[in-house]
């Protein structure tokens, strides 16, 4: 049975690190002591230690202590072991990169499928789907696969944005991209805007935050989802 929060990114405008999901997070790690964070995506190209201390000192607020995957000989044997499992933002392609790396995406599809609670923010939500073929990531490493933990049956594009309508800016969209993508594709893409996550009970999908989220379809007019909604085909 999963039980998952998968956010569009870990931080809104105005708030700290995680802040926003501080009343969900207090209800969904409940009973939990410790946490298994995997820092491989590295924003800004941090050290894994800074990163996992980063994490910690959020997770103080909620009694959590936090280890990262890093710190273990076996990397694989932690993720069997973990209590809960939060893989934060950063680089896409180097956090898909490093899991396939350390052989760990499948004892995450095990653990995920069991119930061990997963949090996801940006690059750790782009991983949850079929494939990571949404991210907004520059491509700096080359993983062995751009195939993901497929923890639903679609995508996600984390950080979505809507067209600027009084930009100047002449480039292509999320909209355009996506687009491009479903000429190749067919897996479904949830744009999921700032301050929106999933909540996922089983196969149970809900939307939640103060934004609807955009759900693109091969051959099909995007459709916005409110909060509240579930997410099902």
């Amino acid at each position: 049975m999963k039980k998952m929060i998968v956010a569009s990114t870990s931080t809104v405008y105005g708030s700290d690190y995680l802040e926003y999901l501080l009343p969900e997070l207090h209800s969904f790690y409940s009973n939990i002591e410790e946490l298994l964070f995997i820092p491989y995506a590295r924003p800004s190209g941090i050290s894994y230690n800074i990163y996992t201390e980063r994490v910690a000192l959020f997770f103080k607020k909620l009694n959590i202590a936090v280890n990262g995957i890093h710190e273990f000989k076996q990397p694989k044997l932690a993720v069997q072991k973990a209590q809960a499992i939060f893989i934060g933002g950063g680089n896409t392609f180097e956090l898909v990169n490093q899991l396939y790396k350390n052989d760990i995406i499948e004892v995450l599809q095990k653990a995920i499928g069991k119930g061990v609670p997963y949090l996801g923010t940006s690059a750790g939500s782009n991983i949850c789907g079929v494939s990571m073929m949404n991210t907004n990531d520059m491509p700096i490493v080359y993983p062995p696969s751009f195939k993901t933990l497929g923890c639903f049956p679609f995508n996600i594009n984390a950080h979505y944005l809507d067209v600027d309508k009084t930009s100047t800016h002449m480039g292509e969209t999320r909209e355009t991209r996506i687009q491009e993508f479903h000429v190749f594709n067919d897996t479904p893409v949830l744009g999921l805007r700032e301050g929106s996550w999933l909540v996922i009970e089983d196969e149970q999908i809900v939307l939640r935050g103060n934004s609807s989220a955009r759900l693109f379809q091969p051959s099909r007019k995007p459709l916005e989802l409110k909060s509240g909604a579930e997410v099902k085909f």
